[in-house]
């Protein structure tokens, strides 16, 4: 499990943690895990350039003895000091001892030009908005220069709590960053500035419950339903999937697909797409009696492609196994309804109908994803499953948030989004919390996206064959 912790949590650590220590251990600490981090980018270090973007904080601190460690290997390091009054002096002497020179921000352009290396130092992770006027021609000298760009903890400009850029910000190809992640490196729009990103262990104790947690492939290996020697297609839990309307027949069709690949022994179909259904899927179970009379199911999924059939929607809601609400279903869920539930109610909004639901404009919920996911989760007293390049997970009484990023871009297709409710919707009916269906069904299906599509255009049926596949996958 990959787990970050908010600025507030980590400053805390950090400063039990010196009390322990010697003078500057800490920094020696994460200065060294740079400076390896560094030498590995370069690959050779010995006549390398280096150019380093120094604040006056800790994260020019730690950039400043970095950059001594690669002078000592032979490397041509210079520092650009954008406060040199309050630069960190102990990284300062250390630098210039090791024979690395010092130039004024005048200079920076020129020598960035010309760098194989960028540190970028600027800003640590308690700064709050774009970079300022004076460090924000540097951040765009480093993105068009030919140089590799490394962050020290966090690009600087991003926010580290939110994830949120607001105004320049540095792109780094490589974010080193210390102790533990932040949520601005696992969350978009901050995470595509991040680069990879790589963990040094610095020695902090941190607290059980993160701010955020990425399941890997053992982890969702771990929670994966699989079938004991005496089970049967109901022990193995009956997912019902009430979707599509006469105009969107392909919808019902798609979530039965995802369903089928999602670990559940059977799927109910209720809706006026039987036959497109039944035609494509034999083994499905269908119903146009509405969902009381389908029989027994263990999760329902309502909404892909539904229209405006709000009473579809209330008759699930009206249930009490964990629901799926997904694609119209959203708009048409009665929010009392959904606060009364008494079973787990997963929503799964893209950004667009999250905006909707919260009562603002797309671009504030794509430029503060964390906060979104987490007010409507609180609003909806739901889990709440955002989608987008990171798919986010927020239970609907705090806790951590799921991040996912498994997907590709390939998978902004039409009907994507129904196949990954039906696979949901499964997980829910083979057992799975809320929680973990919506992490788990995210990733399985962002890895699916990726293995279907190899760097081509892919369709939602081939997202959907490519389930098994993803399952397959993480098993091994």
């Amino acid at each position: 499990m990959r787990t970050a912790y908010s600025v507030e949590t980590v400053r805390a650590a950090e400063r039990e943690l010196m009390a322990r220590l010697p003078d500057g251990a800490l920094m020696q600490r994460a200065a060294a895990g740079l400076a390896a981090a560094c030498a590995d980018l370069l690959g050779r270090v010995y006549g390398s350039r280096v150019v380093l973007l120094v604040g006056s904080g800790d994260n020019g601190g730690d950039a400043l003895y970095a950059g001594a460690r690669l002078a000592r290997r032979g490397a041509g390091v210079t520092a650009v000091l954008l406060t040199p009054e309050r630069a960190h002096a102990g990284g300062l002497a250390a630098l210039r001892r090791a024979g690395g020179r010092v130039a004024g921000a005048g200079a920076a352009e020129e020598l960035i030009e010309r760098a194989d290396l960028v540190v970028d130092g600027i800003v640590g992770i308690g700064g709050k908005g774009g970079l300022r006027p004076d460090a924000a021609p540097l951040a765009a000298a480093a993105e068009q220069s030919r140089a590799a760009v490394v962050a020290v903890d966090l690009p600087s400009g991003v926010d580290a709590d939110t994830g949120q850029v607001n105004g320049t910000a540095v792109r780094a190809d490589l974010t080193v960053t210390f102790g533990t992640h932040k949520p601005g490196l696992l969350v978009d729009p901050a995470r595509e500035y991040a680069g990879s990103v790589r963990l040094v262990d610095i020695g902090l104790e941190l607290p059980d419950e993160p701010a955020l947690e990425a399941l890997q492939h053992a982890d969702v290996a771990r929670l994966l339903p699989v079938p004991g020697a005496e089970s049967d297609k109901y022990r193995r839990g009956v997912v019902g999937i009430a979707a599509g309307s006469a105009r969107y027949p392909g919808a019902a069709v798609l979530a039965v697909s995802g369903a089928l690949r999602g670990g559940a022994g059977a799927v109910r179909y209720v809706g006026p797409a039987g036959d497109a259904v039944i035609a494509r899927f034999p083994e499905t179970l269908v119903s146009d009696q509405g969902p009381k009379k389908a029989g027994r199911v263990q999760a329902w999924v309502v909404g892909p492609g539904a229209g405006d059939d709000a009473a579809t929607v209330a008759e699930v809601l009206a249930a009490d196994v964990p629901v799926l609400i997904d694609a119209d279903g959203l708009r048409l869920a009665d929010v009392a309804a959904v606060r009364a539930r008494t079973a787990p109610t997963l929503m799964t909004p893209h950004a667009g109908e999250a905006a909707a639901l919260l009562g603002v404009a797309r671009e504030e919920v794509e430029s503060a994803r964390l906060s979104s996911v987490r007010e409507l989760a609180g609003r909806y007293g739901a889990t709440v499953l955002l989608k987008g390049s990171t798919t986010l997970v927020a239970g609907s009484v705090g806790g951590a948030v799921r991040v996912n990023a498994t997907g590709t871009s390939w998978l902004a297709t039409a009907g994507s989004g129904d196949v990954l409710s039906g696979l949901t919707g499964s997980l829910l009916a083979a057992g799975l919390s809320a929680s973990d269906a919506g992490s788990v069904g995210a990733y399985l299906h962002g890895l699916a996206g990726r293995l279907a599509a190899d760097g081509a255009p892919v369709g939602a049926h081939d997202v959907a064959e490519a389930v098994v596949r993803a399952w397959r996958d993480v098993r091994r």
